[in-house]
């Protein structure tokens, strides 16, 4: 089956053109410039089309099957497309849902209740699901049952990508203990229920993260996985990175440990909530200004699937960033990370997981997601 889209504003590496995209059975076999004038070609208006969105990192499918805290939604799979939805109507057509092996605290301690029945989701959807999905294994080294956690989850299909943690108070996401405070403060928790919380998850997480990681590099390294260090903040820690062979450094909350990132060649992952929120919620360098800096090389969603469209727009309008160099954050770069060389681009031979869409005022409207060729938004 051959469809034909013209009078579209093809994003391209490097240029966006005013064209015309032919995709037949799935695959991208065309990209001219100009108008094609035959009958049964769509007329995109004038709308964008580019590589449909990579989500390397997406913590929403917890908060489906968790809407509210103690909540826990009954039917697994009902959960799970209701995230892919989700997915897709934000532009994205292959995602990362990052599924986390432990808790750094006892209110986590559900996500190990959690655990298996979100792999089994994302396994058990691949015949219904819209969006490629892959599972991005978090892997919280302040958790004292991490390895009998990890090393039964190495065996799952759908598992492509790894990230070491360490939420311990006092490092990396929570170096600025004030922040944390804060932070639980503000969850409800009273001045004496903050302090015994901070306490303990210094105590625990300082002794489990030097029991753990180790070992969990040798097992990680034994399976080929893209790896990634979450929420570099020093040139130690991603010297530690590189130790560990990961590639990637995710989230880095200073703009030192981003530099030593360019440096060291580890590509480099930012939030996209934080570019359009304009600043971390945790206290961490803005996206925003590392993007400008050509520190960032691509953005996830984190929590808010939304985001990566915005962030990419923003970045473009506010920012002055080249529509396409922003857009390959969200779409070329990610692709590459992960090694799928089959997607990303809008190339012939490439898959047609495609995203088209419009600018209101400062707003992208999704008008269009296609999948394999096939439309699924």
């Amino acid at each position: 089956m051959e469809t034909v889209y013209t009078n579209a504003r093809l994003i391209l590496d490097d240029e966006v053109i005013d064209g015309t995209l032919t995709v037949r059975d799935g695959i991208i076999v065309a990209v001219d410039a100009g108008r094609a004038h035959a009958p049964s070609a769509t007329d995109c208006a004038g709308d964008f089309i580019s590589p449909g969105i990579v989500d390397l990192h997406t913590d929403a499918l917890e908060g489906h099957f968790v809407p509210r805290p103690k909540v826990f939604w009954p039917d697994a799979r009902a959960a799970a497309l209701a995230h892919d939805g989700q997915t897709v109507a934000s532009g994205i057509t292959t995602v990362f849902d990052a599924i986390c092996a432990g808790g750094f605290d006892q209110a986590k301690v559900e996500r190990r209740d959690l655990f298996e029945l979100m792999l089994d989701a994302v396994e058990d959807g691949a015949g219904l699901f819209r969006a490629h999905h892959l599972v991005h294994l978090r892997c919280e080294m302040t958790d004292p049952d991490l390895m009998g956690l990890v090393e039964p989850a190495l065996e799952r299909s759908t598992l492509a990508f790894a990230s070491l943690m360490d939420h311990t108070p006092g490092a990396r996401q929570w170096r600025n203990v004030d922040v944390l405070r804060g932070f639980l403060l503000g969850i409800g928790k009273d001045a004496g229920e903050a302090e015994r919380e901070i306490a303990e998850r210094t105590a625990r997480g300082r002794s489990n993260v030097e029991r753990n990681f180790a070992p969990l590099v040798e097992m990680l390294a034994a399976t080929g996985l893209v790896r990634a260090s979450h929420d570099d903040t020093t040139d130690d820690h991603v010297r530690l990175a590189q130790e560990a062979g990961c590639t990637v450094s995710e989230f880095p909350t200073t703009r030192e440990a981003a530099a030593a990132a360019r440096a060291a060649g580890l590509a480099t992952i930012g939030g996209a909530p934080n570019v359009v929120r304009g600043g971390s919620h945790s206290g961490g360098v803005a996206m925003g200004v590392l993007a400008g800096e050509g520190l960032v090389d691509a953005l996830a969603s984190d929590y808010v699937p939304a985001s990566l469209l915005q962030a990419a727009t923003r970045l473009h309008l506010a920012d002055g960033l080249p529509l396409p160099r922003a857009m390959a954050l969200v779409t070329r770069n990610p692709a590459q990370m992960a090694g799928l060389a089959d997607r990303g681009r809008l190339e012939a031979g490439l898959r047609a997981d495609l995203l088209r869409f419009r600018i209101v005022d400062t707003t992208p409207v999704v008008r269009q997601v296609l999948v394999d060729g096939e439309r699924v938004f």
